[in-house]
């Protein structure tokens, strides 16, 4: 199974969804997810927005896209102030992962080496795509770019911050920039 991930903000919290804009009369926004699971939205009870706590009243998916009450936000106005911002959680409120996956917040900052020990770089970036995409800092201002393929893949190690990948096929699948 390729890992899927969480999108972040820091360490503690996570970003789990972008405002896009106003949705209607009523205070509801329009939220992009930034999870593997949009329904995951569905469940949730509290959010973080700007280091204030809001406890979501309704949500519904709507397409790609998830329609979100929160009390306290009553009318489009309101909510108008709310564009551009992110939906958080505190890590301990983050919906479980399921087995080989991953939240960015952890990845971020893993050492990525080769099966043989050859040190590519530090993950810098998760791209969130249907493939993720790792950007890495190799050094010297050089960065490398990856889509994160299970059959590159040899092992992810969270406590160690490695992530081990097999030298023949990365070197297929990278991209360097110099």
């Amino acid at each position: 199974m390729i890992p899927r991930f969480c999108s972040y903000d820091m360490q503690e919290i996570f970003r789990i969804g972008l405002i896009s804009r106003p949705q209607g009369i009523r205070g509801e926004v329009k939220v992009m997810p930034l999870t593997d699971d949009p329904s995951r939205f569905l469940k949730l009870k509290e959010t973080i927005i700007d280091g204030e706590k809001y406890k979501i009243i309704s949500a519904r998916l709507a397409g790609d896209a998830v329609i979100v009450g929160l009390y306290g936000i009553a009318d489009r106005n309101a909510a108008e102030n709310l564009r551009g911002k992110y939906l958080c959680v505190r890590r301990e409120d983050a919906a479980p992962l399921a087995r080989d996956s991953y939240y960015i917040a952890d990845i971020i900052g893993c050492k990525v080496i080769t099966d043989t020990g050859k040190t590519i770089g530090n993950v810098t970036e998760v791209t969130s795509a249907h493939t993720d995409v790792f950007t890495l800092d190799c050094g010297g201002g050089s960065v490398a770019r990856f889509p994160f393929l299970k059959d590159a893949l040899v092992r992810v190690d969270i406590e160690d911050k490695t992530i081990t990948v097999k030298e023949t096929r990365f070197s297929e699948i990278v991209c360097y920039e110099d």
